[in-house]
């Protein structure tokens, strides 16, 4: 079987961890060196991403994890997603004036939830103090660290909003006026200080580990942290993408009222694997659905870059987002009929909805006894290129088929991040954390770092079940990965991307367990999505019979696909996912990393 590597599968018996960036996979390993284990590990893995990768994630953004403890090979996920904020109603928004939660700015913020969500994970399966785990973070953003080339072109895109309208992040992200050189060593003393007033405060109380973390939960919403957060939503008013200024709704109170939460997770049974994912308050039942739906046909028989199996996995695509949308959202709020949904009754009938051709319609499925769910549409004109191509997740400008040979500017955008551990007990981790973008809120001073504007992905029609509501958790798009083999722990992975997750991390699996990629040529292989849905993220825009391919597939592939019907952009080599994978059989760990843009690495011994 063809093979598509640009790097080995690294593999050992000690431990491998596996990120969106070089240094947060050492500083995982590193913990394990020292004795930890792979939730130690993964606490302080998610504490350095929030540094080195700012424009993707921060301590003001949001995490579902999902694990596996080798002691009982029992399955949990913590919800690291903060909640609406308590004066975040949708008579408040039609107060302003507004049909879409701004995708910038302080309106649109809810509760950080990523820092409640790792004290959680370390304090009940963790080994390690929160001085060990804390350490590298501090260590790094107080003497510096390498500044990214993506890091660099986000503030570089965004340098006149900071300069003109959010100058405290002007003052830390453009020191001098200039943008942090890419490669150059970057300081965030703020950071430091927070994360050190917090240990600091923490060991202060007790010498109990237990008690020390208890304490820092207590101090982040609660004590300074919170207090900073409110009075800064409250007294500055800044501008969004609504065109105007707006101060925030999150409170003290709003703070002081959520913690994370241990939750089950979903599952699918799919040939020899069981899929574990998070349940929709997030995407991730989307990955279950499109499984469901290929249950019935047989990928072996289709090339990984053939024609048939994109087509295929493609229309699959489509009709579970269109469910995503029609169905999804805080399952403490609103029901959701998951066992119909995945059952094999109704994938039976939505799979003959697919045909040879590509569908050019949003295909939402009907429930009986089930009232009519309004999937949300966007409010102007569907285009064929989405605003998202221009703005956000994708990293390059794509051209069509007829003319893929023009040249292709590169465009960095922000996102999301992803790591996952395996640690020589068999115990697995898997996260996603995001929000708090660097380019999406101004830097709280006093913090060093913003808030996370997730709140846009609320629905402003009270018909849907994504609708805003207080204490209401935004259905979001992160959706970290663990998969079961032949009913023992097997695999953990994932993806940043936005609604281009549960595709690309779905690609790289299908690879695995019909083609016998191994995880790194999985990874590599030539990636593909569609944004045929409703957009997660502001403006919402949708795009019809959208198919992106990265430009190694075969000319053949991208010729037949057209033939087919779908309006098929072609873009660089590598430039889709950043997907990571870790995976344990009889004691030897493996584990890959995207070479896409030369940041992730996988790390095993």
């Amino acid at each position: 079987m063809q093979q598509f590597t640009t790097r080995p599968e690294v593999a050992g018996t000690f431990g491998a961890v596996t990120a969106t960036h070089w240094l947060a996979s050492s500083v995982g390993m590193s913990i394990l060196e020292h004795g930890g284990n792979a939730f130690d590990a993964a606490v302080a893995t998610g504490f350095m991403l929030q540094l080195v990768e700012p424009h993707n994630n921060g301590p003001g953004g949001e995490v579902p994890i999902i694990f596996c403890d080798a002691a009982d090979q029992g399955v949990k996920v913590i919800c690291g997603q903060g909640v609406a904020p308590a004066n975040a109603t949708l008579d408040a928004f039609a107060t302003l004036g507004l049909d879409l939660v701004p995708g910038s700015g302080l309106l649109s913020a809810v509760v950080p939830g990523a820092f409640d969500a790792w004290m959680l994970l370390l304090r009940d399966y963790g080994r390690f103090s929160l001085r060990d785990v804390l350490s590298p973070v501090i260590h790094y953003a107080s003497s510096g660290y390498p500044f990214l080339d993506s890091a660099n072109a986000v503030i570089r895109n965004v340098s006149k909003l900071f300069n003109n309208e959010w100058p405290t992040s002007a003052a830390l992200y453009l020191p001098k006026g200039e943008v942090p050189a890419a490669g150059g060593l970057f300081i965030n003393p703020a950071f430091a200080q927070t994360y050190m007033r917090i240990l600091d405060n923490a060991e202060s109380v007790s010498a109990d580990r237990v008690e020390q973390i208890e304490k820092a939960r207590s101090i982040f919403y609660e004590g300074f942290v919170a207090e900073s957060i409110d009075s800064f939503c409250r007294t500055q008013s800044v501008i969004d993408t609504s065109g105007r200024r707006h101060s925030g709704f999150l409170t003290g109170q709003d703070m002081a009222s959520w913690r994370a939460e241990y939750e089950s997770p979903i599952s699918y049974d799919y040939h020899d694997y069981t899929v574990f994912k998070t349940k929709p308050w997030t995407q991730g039942p989307v990955f279950l659905q499109q499984l469901a739906l290929l249950k019935g046909m047989d990928l072996s028989e289709c090339g990984p870059t053939s024609a048939d199996f994109v087509h295929t996995v493609t229309e699959v695509s489509k009709l579970a987002f269109a469910d995503r949308d029609a169905f999804y959202g805080d399952p403490n709020f609103v029901e959701v009929p998951l066992g119909h949904l995945l059952s094999d009754n109704y994938n039976s009938e939505r799979r003959k909805l697919i045909t040879t051709k590509a569908s050019l319609q949003i295909r939402p499925g009907r429930v009986e006894g089930w009232r009519d769910q309004i999937p949300y549409r966007p409010t102007g004109t569907t285009q064929k290129i989405a605003y998202r191509e221009a703005i956000e997740f994708i990293p390059t400008r794509g051209r069509r088929f007829t003319d893929w040979s023009e040249q292709v500017a590169h465009q960095h955008r922000g996102d999301t991040c992803h790591f996952d551990v395996v640690d020589k007990q068999g115990n697995m981790v898997s996260a996603t954390p995001s929000g708090g973008w660097l380019q999406s809120s101004p830097v709280i001073p006093d913090l060093g770092w913003p808030l996370t504007p997730r709140a846009e992905m609320f629905v402003l029609d009270k018909r849907s079940p994504n609708a805003l509501q207080p204490g209401k958790r935004p259905r979001i798009t992160l959706t970290p990965s663990l998969a079961f083999r032949c009913g023992k722990p097997y695999m953990v992975f994932g993806t940043p991307g936005g609604d281009q997750q549960d595709q690309w991390a779905l690609h790289m699996f299908l690879r695995h367990v019909h083609h016998g990629l191994d995880l790194q040529g999985a990874v590599d292989a030539p990636e593909f999505h569609t944004l045929h849905m409703t957009d997660s993220f502001f403006p919402r825009e949708c795009a019809l019979g959208h198919l992106a391919v990265e430009g190694r597939f075969p000319t053949e592939t991208i010729r037949e696909l057209s033939n087919r019907g779908h309006d098929v952009i072609v873009y660089d080599d590598y430039v889709f996912g950043f997907v990571c994978s870790a995976s344990w059989v009889g004691k030897i760990i493996r584990a890959s990393a995207s070479p896409r843009y030369q940041q992730a690495y996988a790390i095993a011994r």
